[in-house]
Order: structure tokens, then C-alpha cells, then sequence
């Protein structure tokens, strides 16, 4: 099996981790929507917490073995080439989706940690991070909830500039992260 990317497309498994990160990350922020629309403590809106931490979790999974997938892989280039400053938007973008993807899921299970509450994983019970601290849980929580709230606009800046780019500028932008036919 070769780990090349064509000089067109991005690895399979490259593509294939990003779109299957798009649907984690819709199925995350739908659970931690979904919850308002019911009763605080009611059973439903405890599972929806519940599938936003495992789903989280696997955002933080999927990602660390996407970033080291990444960095091991040719990144086929842009063509036509764009200009320096969307190069530069674009990789900011990039690292604040990595973070996204990767820190805002370790602030979830640092939560569940100093909040003394079971961190739980498709039937497992992951070890806390931290020791129990309420206050320490609050104040990662509003940075948790921040960084998650700011994520709406990142993603829809991602999304509209691949659109920007395949629309508009017409070059293979978003082209390179499809499946090739």
C-alpha cells in the first residue's frame, strides 16, 4: 500500500479522515446543541452530554493519528498557486482547527476531571486527567466553551473559502481533499 499523495489528491486516508472528522464534528456540536431543548437532569439530555464527551473524544483520537498522518505526507500543491497572504490565512486556519480538534476535547475530559464525574467512552470509563477541583472545572469550561463557540465561525471560514476557491478562483483547492473518481 503506498503512503504517497498524487501530485491532485491528498492520501486516501487523508481524505477520508477529513470527512469522516466533518461528520464527528457535526454529530458533536449537534449533541451539545440538541441538550438545550430539554430539561436540565432529564435522561435525554444527559445522553446528549454524554455522546458529546464520547464523540469529543473521538474528534481527539482521530485527530492526533490525522496530524501525524499528516506530517508524514507530501501536501499536493494548490494550482494554480495563490497569493502569500491566503497561503498564510489558510495555515492559521489549519492549526486553529487542530486545536479545535485537539485541545478542545483534552478541556472536555480535563472537565469531567476536576468536576470528580466518570469520563466515559463507548462502555469504558477513562482515568482523570486531574484531580478533582470545581473551580478549575468552571474556568476550563469557559475556555472549553469559547474555543468550541469560536469553532462555528473557523469551520464556516474553512468551508466558504474551499468554495471561494473552487467557485471563484477555479483552482483545485477543494478538488485535492475529494475522492478521486
Amino acid at each position: 500500500m503506498t503512503t504517497k499523495t498524487t501530485p491532485q489528491h491528498y492520501h486516501k486516508t487523508s481524505i477520508t479522515l477529513h470527512w469522516v472528522m466533518l461528520l464527528l464534528m457535526i454529530a458533536v456540536y449537534a449533541c451539545i446543541e440538541l441538550r438545550e431543548l430539554y430539561p436540565k437532569g432529564s435522561d435525554i439530555r444527559e445522553g446528549f452530554k454524554t455522546w458529546h464527551f464520547m464523540l469529543g473524544l473521538s474528534v481527539l483520537m482521530l485527530a492526533s493519528f490525522r496530524l501525524i498522518f499528516r506530517v508524514s505526507q507530501t501536501t499536493p500543491p494548490i494550482q494554480p498557486a495563490p497569493v502569500q497572504w491566503q497561503m498564510i490565512s489558510a495555515h492559521i486556519v489549519h492549526a486553529f482547527l487542530y486545536i479545535l480538534m485537539i485541545a478542545v476535547p483534552i478541556g472536555g475530559w480535563l472537565i469531567l476531571s476536576a468536576s470528580g464525574k466518570t469520563i466515559p467512552f463507548f462502555g469504558l470509563s477513562l482515568p482523570a486527567l486531574i484531580d478533582e477541583n470545581k473551580e478549575l472545572a468552571k474556568t476550563i469550561k469557559n475556555i472549553h466553551t469559547t474555543v468550541g463557540e469560536i469553532g462555528y465561525y473557523v469551520i464556516a471560514l474553512h468551508t466558504v473559502a474551499a468554495l471561494f476557491h473552487h467557485y471563484v478562483v477555479k483552482d483545485n483547492t477543494l478538488l485535492r481533499m475529494l475522492p478521486k473518481k
